[in-house]
């Protein structure tokens, strides 16, 4: 009978070690993909917090084969959320996150997430960007050479008017006000429709246009007023519902295509675990704001939309027009679900 072969102890000391080395050495080669992912919130707010935790969830899964740094607020990129759009369809950057309102100047029928007066809530319009809505704004996506994930909507939440000098209750209130809007049409063609004098800045310069006084308010949910302490220089929040905004988790088409299937199904896992745990977060801060930002000394006022809502009635047709019957036809039917 053949003996089992014995190991000395210098020769086991010796595998071992070239072992560990092994597994050292795979754990820390250099990354085979190296990504960049700009977002337009503050290094403090939920959607910062959860695009680390998915970039790292990542490269722990792939073994390090896939790294991403993370740059809040566009890396203070002068030219904000429009300039670093053209940097992600360039393919200079490889993945971002939007809001549809703005990526409408590239994909049109994104500009569906910001019709006025539509969705009543979060809830609402973060289900129906998982449903066949989203599903087409992402096909939409793809002739333009953007990847768009199924479960990549982080959310915001509904937008409420702030202001510095006075509170909005009736659209009467919004004539002749300097109303800062981001840089999409549907925000500029609203508040004109609604009388304000729509000013466009792009988010990195709210806080200082709004002190040197040349706008009076801004739109947002209270979580952006709160991370980027506009409490600071507003006094009034009208609880206006006007629309809502999410963040469009996207990646550069070709970048993402070249990505072996392996790679991505990883992203894809990860993407959905981290949008759904910020979409808690964001509902939570939103929702504990208002009395947050009153106790800071802000004055909230509710509103009835219906006014404001019927002042919009003959731009409708016009956002119909721009979005694409398809688009505007599976926004109904989220609206009726």
């Amino acid at each position: 009978m053949k003996q089992p072969r014995m190991v000395s102890r210098r020769s086991f000391l010796t595998a071992t070690a070239v072992g560990s080395f092994t597994i050292l050495a795979r754990a820390q080669r250099p990354a085979e993909y190296r990504f960049s992912q700009y977002h337009n919130q503050t290094a403090e707010s939920p959607h910062h917090k959860r695009l680390l935790e998915m970039w790292a969830a990542v490269r722990e899964e792939t073994g390090g084969r896939v790294e991403t740094q993370v740059f809040p607020e566009n890396n203070k990129n002068p030219g904000s959320d429009p300039a670093v759009l053209q940097l992600l369809v360039s393919g200079e950057i490889q993945f971002f996150t939007l809001m549809g309102g703005i990526l409408g100047n590239v994909v049109p029928s994104a500009e569906v997430q910001q019709v006025p007066f539509m969705f009543r809530s979060a809830a609402q319009a973060l289900k129906a960007m998982d449903g066949p809505l989203g599903a087409h704004v992402r096909n939409e996506m793809a002739t333009r050479g953007i990847h768009g994930f199924r479960v990549g909507t982080f959310d915001n939440g509904m937008r409420q008017i702030a202001c510095a000098t006075r509170p909005i209750v009736v659209p009467d209130d919004l004539a002749g006000l300097k109303m800062r809007v981001p840089d999409g049409a549907v925000f500029t063609e609203a508040f004109r429709a609604l009388g304000a004098d729509p000013v466009v800045i792009n988010v990195n310069q709210i806080y200082d246009r709004l002190k040197a006084g040349t706008v009076h308010a801004q739109e947002n949910p209270l979580a952006v007023v709160e991370l980027f302490k506009l409490y600071e220089v507003v006094r009034y929040v009208s609880m206006t519902n006007h629309m809502w905004s999410g963040f469009n988790l996207m990646a550069h088409l070709e970048t993402w295509e070249r990505l072996p299937a392996g790679l991505r199904s990883v992203v894809d896992r990860n993407a959905a675990k981290y949008v759904r745990a910020q979409r808690d977060d964001q509902r939570v801060l939103n929702a504990r704001l208002r009395s947050g930002l009153a106790a800071r000394g802000l004055v909230f006022n509710d509103v009835d939309e219906a006014p404001f809502r019927a002042r919009l009635s003959g731009v409708f047709p016009k956002w119909r027009e721009r979005i694409g019957s398809k688009a505007w036809s599976l926004l109904e039917s989220a609206m009726r679900g």
